[in-house]
């Protein structure tokens, strides 16, 4: 072979991988943004029940973990998280800031970044058949609700008063268990069926 030819193949070979790198890359900044925007506006479909309104979030974080895995799952979950920090509205109820974090509901959100590290975890490791799935996103949920309890209690007995931990289950996790079970179920058979899809896209 021409010296030259051989060179140029060499050269079309390099253009070639660095191209799809690219082309992953783009694809993996795509889906992560789109999955931040996901959690945004779950998070504004709400039933406003004080202290803790029920929202679609926990769908979102379930759904990002299962179908994307920990990497990426938190990497969107971190960009949701750093938005509402800096101010951008996308906490339940259209709001935004620090504060949202250090008030009595703070906890869950922290919570909601651990239950998709949790599930994508399971995701990675074991795969995406149902009862996987069913069985990490409750994990992930006790999760969520350990975190969000915790603080509910720390903040509520630092500003309010005083109040034991039945009586924060109360509030804070046993009006929620039907509801989030069903989003467990949903989001379990949505990733079982779309893994696939998914898959391809991320391949």
């Amino acid at each position: 072979m021409n010296p030259s030819s051989k060179k140029k193949t060499t050269h079309s070979s390099s253009d070639s991988k660095v191209s799809v790198t690219r082309m992953e890359h783009t694809k993996n900044l795509v889906l992560i943004a789109l999955f931040s925007a996901m959690m945004a506006v779950c998070a504004q479909i709400t039933i406003p029940v004080p202290p803790v309104p029920f929202t679609l979030q926990t769908l979102a974080f379930f759904l990002a973990g299962g179908l994307f895995g920990m990497k990426r799952a938190l990497i969107s979950s971190l960009i949701y998280l750093l938005l509402g920090i800096i101010g951008v509205p996308v906490f339940a109820g259209f709001k935004g800031g620090v504060f949202q974090l250090l008030g009595p509901t703070g906890g869950y959100i922290i919570g909601f970044v651990a239950t998709a590290a949790i599930v994508g975890v399971a995701a990675d490791h074991f795969g995406r058949k149902l009862w996987i799935m069913l069985t990490a996103m409750t994990i992930g949920l006790f999760a969520c609700y350990l975190f969000g309890t915790a603080w509910f209690l720390i903040v509520y007995n630092n500003t309010k008063g005083s109040m034991d931990l039945l009586k924060a289950l109360s509030i804070c996790v046993t009006p929620f268990l039907l509801f989030d079970t069903v989003k467990i179920v949903l989001a379990a058979i949505l990733v079982n069926r779309l893994s696939f899809i998914m898959k391809k896209t991320l391949s």
